[in-house]
């Protein structure tokens, strides 16, 4: 399967992503990274792989419809099948969704439904819950809202920081990313 990843940020899901196509455990084939922040460290990752980066921004589109349009232009072009957002910090729009619709997954923070949008895990942490997780899930037009494919809970310690629960969420989501995505893409999971 020809995928493409979105990232906003650092990129350290893709790139256990990318690691684990490269060590066989998962059967895909990463057209394109693209993200929407030009500075994204996930561009750095992506030349380390030697895979194709595609970068623009919303703001440089006279509104969301033709920034999707243009968006779904290139993925065409790159004869992607599949979408996996992995830290993309923007809501999906109407032309992407129907372009893919069943066809793109998220990984989130938290054990849906608790904790949607940003900073689950600060949300989670704040909240003083001694169980939090990681999430994956097909998109659709909600904010965290699609289909739940794939869940595992993460213990939050007592002695936890904000930045030791971001480690063990991390480690699960490095983990549990790839192995569902395998899953996908042999269509155990529908």
């Amino acid at each position: 399967m020809k995928v493409a990843i979105f990232a906003s940020g650092s990129g350290t899901n893709a790139q256990a992503i990318l690691e684990a196509i490269e060590q066989g455990s998962l059967d895909m084939e990463v057209a394109l990274i693209f993200s929407d922040k030009p500075n994204a460290r996930v561009l750095e990752r992506a030349a380390q792989f030697q895979i194709p980066t595609l970068m623009f921004e919303p703001k440089n589109f006279p509104s969301k419809v033709e920034f999707e349009q243009e968006l779904v232009k290139k993925l065409e072009e790159a004869k992607v099948e599949f979408i996996v957002l992995a830290g993309y910090m923007r809501l999906i729009g109407k032309t992407l969704l129907e372009a893919y619709e069943g066809k793109m997954v998220n990984i989130h923070p938290s054990l849906l439904p608790a904790f949607p949008g940003l900073d689950a895990i600060g949300q989670a942490f704040n909240a003083k819950v001694k169980v939090t997780g990681v999430t994956i899930h097909y998109v659709d037009s909600g904010m965290d809202t699609g289909p739940i494919i794939a869940q595992e809970a993460v213990k939050v310690d007592e002695h936890d920081t904000i930045e030791s629960l971001t480690s063990k969420i991390q480690a699960v989501e490095h983990r549990l990313y790839p192995e569902t995505l395998q899953m996908i893409n042999t269509e155990r999971i529908r």
